[in-house]
């Protein structure tokens, strides 16, 4: 079930999808690159892709693209298509993102962040949004565990970075395997889903919202500074 009636004093976000409107244009340099090599995915086989860390994604792909050098090269020519994109420039916020985040500041709630994506790229990515300083130090990517998402070990991480029994700790995510790794480290699941619809499973058990607009109003009910 949601997590209705409880409250919660910190809260943990995802980062791509989530805050940054960073998931389609990688998936777009994926199928363009993809094309371009011979081994095109299609929308849906980069879906499975999407809140996964780097190394699962690279089991993931091994397949398609046959084997682990090819599936690496790839990701370096898409991560250098993104570059090349956006030249240094960060990637859009999400409608809402920073609102929520000034939000949450204001009302004392700590913050922390727990991606998949790789820790240093965590880090830049949120430098240039302009983020970086509603987390401090509490920044984690997924190269910092040794399972990803859907495990709930990111999860626990950033709840020992807090400081604080998981159960306090709300976590807003985009993707159904982030969801997951919230509920499993018995954390309460905002689910604002982005390019992937929610696993029915996974939405039964998270409150479902359309933008982060509108989770503004409910911060009293849901926060306890």
């Amino acid at each position: 079930m949601p997590h209705t009636g409880r409250r919660f004093t910190a809260a943990i976000f995802d980062m791509d999808g989530l805050l940054l409107d960073s998931e389609r244009p990688i998936r777009d340099a994926w199928l363009r690159q993809s094309a371009a090599a011979g081994t095109p995915l299609s929308p849906s086989d980069y879906l499975l892709t999407v809140g996964r860390n780097r190394a699962d994604c690279l089991q993931i792909l091994s397949e398609k693209f046959g084997s682990r050098a090819a599936a690496e090269a790839m990701y370096e020519s898409v991560d250098a298509e993104v570059e090349a994109q956006f030249q240094g420039r960060g990637f859009e916020l999400k409608p809402g993102a920073e609102a929520l985040l000034s939000r949450l500041k204001e009302q004392g709630v700590p913050l922390a962040l727990a991606s998949s994506t790789r820790h240093a790229e965590v880090l830049r990515r949120l430098r240039l949004a302009g983020l970086l300083d509603y987390f401090g130090s509490r920044v984690h990517g997924g190269d910092q565990v040794l399972r990803g998402k859907p495990h709930p070990d990111l999860f626990l991480l950033a709840a020992q970075s807090l400081g604080m029994a998981p159960a306090k700790a709300l976590v807003f995510e985009d993707s159904s395997y982030g969801a997951q790794g919230g509920l499993s480290a018995g954390m309460g699941v905002v689910l604002v889903p982005d390019l992937k619809q929610p696993d029915p499973a996974v939405a039964d058990r998270c409150t479902i919202l359309t933008s982060l607009n509108d989770v503004l109003e409910r911060c009293p009910h849901w926060f306890s500074a």
